[in-house]
């Protein structure tokens, strides 16, 4: 009983029971309509509070059909809450029209159906658009001064593809498949990879070992990994050949040319051990290199990056916010490096938009992509 009375808890209970009845107030007429619309914010409410920050873990196939139901529940009620509020802005313009005009109201009241309609199908729209899968983003880094050797550079980034309830085996070996086709001479895996145990997650992430057959391939850890065992996942990786840099650099060398490849551990690291905050001064070391990247899950990390005196940075994180209208809530709290392509003084920061997608399988006005970055000299 105590767990239900902590803050987090609390605060989950208050904000989602305030959404179902507003909702309920303007689509609910019926003891039936109010309980069919229960079930979806029930669901909702079930996986934060019973099984996140709990001992309680996805065991079997309820548990995985109940975080599912839970996630797509997500998307509905976000849906839901956005065309309710639309409606009723719509509504309150025409009836203000109708005030100062004199004249009937423009607009005429579409109803409950128009809610419940345009949810379910923003969510299809967007659930297809999530499991359908990765798209190949390619992107240019105009570079001042970048040696001969380097000109053309390539390297493939994945990030935050979140295996776990949704993203599976299939997917993952797809992303792989894709990126071999890529022919890249880098591939760097910024964070969030897995969500969720290696007991249960291991055969899921296999295909993942093929990478460094491929190119030379560098991890760096996201909140996620430290969410779902950072000791068991450091171990697994190991095994399977995927090295991670945490707060350390690697040189690699392409023709005449010395590339610095950095990672930094995730700002969530410091709640698990204090010591290991992310340290872009100390992951770059003092070896001379003609380009210096910075591989780093939480694009925050830019400032002290562009200090250090990285190139580029790589990051995820963000998702874009993954789909409407939580695009534009992100970019209050993550811009200027939001998505896509930006400036921290001198460097480069790119942020992925995610390879996968977390919690609701959705993608509504972002696309899931796989990146394929290209170092070429500054005109």
């Amino acid at each position: 009983m105590k767990r239900f009375l902590n803050r987090f808890v609390l605060t989950v209970t208050a904000m989602l029971a305030a959404a179902f009845l507003y909702v309920g107030a303007r689509i609910a007429h019926t003891p039936g309509a109010w309980l069919a619309l229960a079930i979806p914010f029930v669901l909702v409410w079930m996986v934060p509070v019973l099984y996140w920050g709990s001992d309680k873990d996805e065991h079997g196939a309820l548990d995985h059909s109940l975080h599912v139901a839970s996630y797509v529940s997500m998307g509905w009620v976000s849906f839901a809450l956005l065309f309710t509020m639309l409606r009723d802005a719509a509504l309150a313009v025409s009836a203000l029209i109708s005030a100062v005009f004199h004249m009937p109201t423009p607009i005429a009241d579409p109803g409950p159906p128009f809610v419940v309609g345009a949810s379910l199908v923003a969510l299809a729209v967007g659930m297809l658009a999530a499991f359908r899968g990765p798209r190949i983003r390619r992107i240019d880094i105009p570079v001042h001064g970048l040696p001969p050797a380097l000109s053309g550079y390539r390297i493939a980034q994945i990030s935050d593809l979140h295996v776990g309830l949704t993203i599976r085996r299939t997917y993952v070996r797809r992303v792989v498949n894709m990126t071999r086709a890529l022919e890249p001479d880098l591939i760097a895996l910024t964070g969030d990879i897995v969500d969720g145990p290696v007991a249960r997650l291991a055969p899921h992430v296999s295909s993942l070992a093929e990478l460094p057959a491929i190119a030379p391939t560098y991890c760096v850890w996201g909140n996620h990994e430290y969410y779902s065992g950072i000791g068991a996942w450091a171990r697994h990786f190991a095994q399977i050949g995927l090295p991670v840099l945490e707060n350390s650099s690697v040189i690699l060398r392409k023709g005449s040319a010395r590339m610095l490849v950095a990672g930094v551990t995730d700002p969530s690291a410091q709640h698990y051990d204090p010591s290991n905050a992310p340290r872009p001064d100390i992951a770059r070391g003092t070896e001379h290199a003609d380009f210096r990247l910075l591989l780093a899950h939480h694009p925050k990390l830019a400032t002290a990056a562009a200090q250090a005196g990285y190139d580029l940075q790589l990051s995820g994180h963000t998702h874009a916010g993954q789909f409407f209208p939580w695009t534009l809530a992100v970019r209050m709290v993550h811009a200027p490096h939001v998505a896509g392509l930006s400036r921290e003084g001198r460097m480069w920061v790119y942020v992925s938009a995610g390879t996968g997608t977390w919690g609701p399988p959705v993608r509504f006005g972002t696309t899931p992509e796989l990146t394929l970055l290209r170092l070429v000299p500054a005109t």
